[in-house]
């Protein structure tokens, strides 16, 4: 006589909600929503680099796609903005100092918050101290206090008055790292503390100080967090105004200061505002295209379990 055959063993398993979501994701219908999205998406920036290419004399009476047909469309714009700026319309100096001055603005201000803010995450994480509850509550309250209430009082202790480097480099580098400083605690410590606790104690058990823990541990299973934070970090630098025009002066400034400016009297110069625009995409996306895959990773990880 045959055994009767239990329907649980015949049951398929249960599919846990990441392979659900997975399998979501990655269906047809998703792939294809996916696509027409990022077209949708692209079109902007399609138009702004054909309308970079249409000459000053027909920026105001043609369109890109007429003058395409035409076979008029020209690097001449980029040229003007890089080196020339205005062309012969203005004395102001050419973009390419201001692309300098975004890259000397932009990377250690991005450096800077993330190795500050790993090493003040790991130590509430992971170090217990007295307060250490009080104080990472206190830092993550200082997210919303608005930025433009802390602009003078930090203005004044950088300025001359305080230790006087307001209008250069440095001034502008410590500025920016002191507004990122709460975002970057926050959301490294909350994904440093996922991390099990049986590495760190192991650790620990073989005899390795907090400083080889956070070199040969902490910062290689961070790298996704630091990534996305790295790209959300650099994008609010380099798109940046506000900070870079209090703190800043002339010799500092980087590119949306002068693009802001860049059309001139009565739009005279309006032309050339496209293409500077596009210059200053040209860099985030490609930091962005660079740490993709770890951004996703950053944003999904510790989000789903099993």
């Amino acid at each position: 006589m045959t055994a009767p055959v239990m329907t649980d063993q015949l049951a398929s398993p249960k599919k846990t909600k990441a392979a659900e979501a997975k399998e979501n994701l990655t269906s047809k219908w998703a792939t294809a929503a996916a696509i027409i999205i990022a077209a949708l998406w692209t079109i902007p920036t399609i138009g702004l680099f054909m309308t970079s290419l249409v000459p000053g004399d027909l920026y105001r009476t043609e369109s890109w796609w007429n003058v395409a047909l035409d076979g008029k469309l020209t690097f001449e714009n980029f040229g003007y903005v890089l080196f020339s700026s205005f062309g012969d319309s203005s004395s102001a100096p050419p973009l390419l100092g201001n692309l300098i001055n975004a890259i000397v603005v932009t990377v250690p201000t991005t450096v800077f918050p993330l190795v500050i803010g790993l090493m003040a995450a790991y130590a509430f994480a992971w170090i217990p101290f007295r307060g250490s509850n009080f104080l990472f509550v206190f830092i993550f309250a200082l997210q919303v206090v608005p930025l433009q209430l802390a602009l003078i009082p930090l203005l004044k202790i950088l300025g001359p008055q305080g230790i006087g480097i307001a209008g250069q480099f440095p001034g502008v580098w410590v500025a920016h790292t002191i507004f990122a400083m709460p975002l970057a605690v926050f959301l490294l410590h909350n994904f440093i503390a996922q991390i099990p606790s049986d590495i760190i104690e192991a650790s620990r058990v073989d005899g390795a100080s907090h400083t080889q823990i956070f070199f040969r541990i902490i910062i290689p299973l961070s790298l996704p967090a630091l990534a996305s934070l790295a790209i959300f970090q650099f994008l609010w630098v380099w798109n940046d105004l506000l900070v870079s025009a209090v703190f800043g002066s002339i010799k500092t400034y980087t590119l949306t200061y002068p693009i802001s400016n860049l059309a001139g009297n009565y739009g005279a110069t309006a032309y050339l505002v496209p293409a500077a625009a596009f210059v200053s995409m040209v860099i985030p996306l490609i930091v962005f295209f660079s740490l993709q895959r770890y951004f996703v990773r950053g944003l999904l990880a510790g989000s789903t379990k099993g």
